[in-house]
């Protein structure tokens, strides 16, 4: 039988005085609530009551049990408290993964806005490009730019990662502005260092045709947010995502170049584990990210 329910049953036999009134409370037979006590009797190898016909009395190792039972049964009680508290009640530490740029740049500030709404929420926030191994356990949600093929993943669509043109004003006026990709050939272009092809750029104009801009400049970089500082510096038009340069753009920092033509559109998603009763900070998370960054 199970050693917690035969605890409750001897805590309720001796807190209700006898074999009869513990099995009224726990609507069962009285035969049962003998059971339970015999059971535990021939587990520990020593009596836990005595009992007449008029009274039942505990024993020494009875009076022993029954305090360590009560101890034992209320911290059980606690713990599922607590757990059902944590499924109810944001709460707790969130690891997660997002791209280095989108994450530094765009996720951070939504995340502080989350924080703020979730107070007790606490985030662990890794910035790396690769796509996340949510099979080891040590990272709860991710965000991945590109397609994701991980068994017993959950992808959700989050509107697509669109890459842009920008410059510096200083930088326009000193150099003139392209009028079609053909042109960024005569112009300094950001690279980007760890890209596969760093001799051209593949952009999608206004009708969805492709064409393949070579490039070339003297400044390149590992990290979008290096080659923006170098685009707001003047040293040339940058490709970065369009939610890392908009609000440089909205400000004046920075000036759309070829604003019919963009770098092909990329899926994201937001990525978590398969889990049909996921705790109450990932479900708001989940549902805070996907009202900020889903499709529309």
């Amino acid at each position: 039988m199970d050693k917690l329910a035969g605890m409750e049953m001897f805590v309720r036999v001796v807190e209700c005085g006898s074999f009869t009134a513990a099995a009224d409370a726990s609507d069962v037979s009285t035969t049962m609530v003998a059971k339970h006590i015999r059971t535990i009797e021939q587990r520990l190898g020593a009596r836990l009551l005595h009992r007449t016909t008029r009274r039942q009395q505990l024993t020494e190792v009875g009076q022993l049990y029954y305090e360590r039972c009560r101890r034992v049964l209320a911290e059980f009680s606690l713990a599922e408290h607590s757990a059902m508290e944590l499924q109810s009640t944001p709460k707790g530490l969130v690891h997660m993964v997002a791209p280095v740029s989108f994450g530094s740049q765009v996720l951070v500030p939504e995340l502080s806005a989350y924080m703020a709404q979730y107070p007790e929420v606490n985030i662990t926030l890794t910035l790396d490009n690769r796509l996340p191994d949510l099979a080891d356990g040590n990272v709860e949600l991710g965000i991945h730019i590109g397609e994701v093929r991980q068994p017993n993943v959950v992808a959700r669509p989050l509107r697509s990662y669109r890459r842009i043109l920008a410059a510096s004003p200083a930088y326009l006026r000193q150099h003139g502005t392209p009028e079609h990709p053909r042109e960024l050939h005569d112009h300094s272009c950001l690279g980007i260092a760890y890209w596969a092809h760093q001799d051209r750029w593949e952009l999608m104009g206004p009708n969805g045709e492709m064409f393949k801009a070579p490039i070339g400049g003297r400044f390149m970089s590992n990290q979008g947010s290096a080659l923006r500082m170098a685009a707001l510096h003047g040293c040339g038009i940058v490709l970065q995502p369009e939610s890392v340069l908009m609000d440089d753009i909205a400000q004046g920092r920075l000036v759309r170049v070829l604003p019919a033509w963009s770098y092909k559109p990329t899926p994201m998603f937001l990525i978590y584990q398969q889990d049909s009763r996921p705790s109450a900070k990932l479900r708001s998370l989940i549902d805070f990210l996907m009202a900020r960054f889903g499709e529309r």
